[in-house]
């Protein structure tokens, strides 16, 4: 699954581990012999591997119904008309940057007395500093409240850590993905310009 983490995924094993281990002492205490032990084990392996099987078709439909491989092949534009079809749908007043002298900015929302400059990346590879980096003066350029950066991927550490100093929000993949399924589950109709 690609959006597990290394520290996810160590957990999950040693979790595993750990129930294959608890198996093996419940099958010798119940039984006080070695084939009790194996049998424990293999019917905790079988478990793990259904739990696992179960785990991966749930997570392939929720990918499927968030749209996220369709968003992964978007156009830059696309995207960010995408990311504006989302934001409105939670009731922001969405407006769109030109393409060029944008000041960092692609998006501004607007909602009460809130006004937030996006900054919409659709990558392939991990999102860098860059991108905080460009979005920080948009803050000052549209008077906004706040910036945010959205993402189809994820970002470097380095751009997490300029983000935090700079209470920049940064929306990565599983957000997006969460966002995505939100907005569907509200029936709300995606209607991209082509490039």
């Amino acid at each position: 699954m690609r959006n597990r983490t290394k520290k996810e995924q160590k957990m999950i094993d040693e979790l595993m581990g750990l129930l294959v281990l608890i198996a093996a002492i419940i099958g010798w205490f119940t039984t006080n012999t070695l084939t009790g032990v194996f049998v424990a084990v293999g019917l905790c392996i079988i478990v793990i591997i259904i739990f696992s099987i179960w785990r991966s078709i749930r997570f392939n439909k929720k990918m499927k119904e968030s749209g996220i491989q369709e968003i992964d092949k978007m156009t830059g534009r696309q995207f960010e008309e995408y990311v504006g079809t989302i934001f409105k749908s939670q009731g922001y007043k969405v407006s769109y940057t030109s393409a060029t002298g944008d000041y960092g900015a692609d998006l501004i929302l607007k909602k009460e007395q809130q006004v937030i400059v996006v900054q919409a990346k659709r990558y392939k590879q991990t999102v860098g500093v860059k991108a905080v980096q460009e979005i920080i003066p948009a803050i000052k350029m549209y008077n906004a409240t706040v910036a945010w950066v959205i993402t189809n991927s994820t970002y470097t550490k380095q751009a997490l850590i300029l983000a935090k100093k700079n209470h920049v929000r940064m929306i990565e993949r599983d957000e997006l993905i969460k966002m995505s399924l939100d907005m569907k589950n509200r029936n709300v109709k995606l209607e991209l310009k082509t490039d």
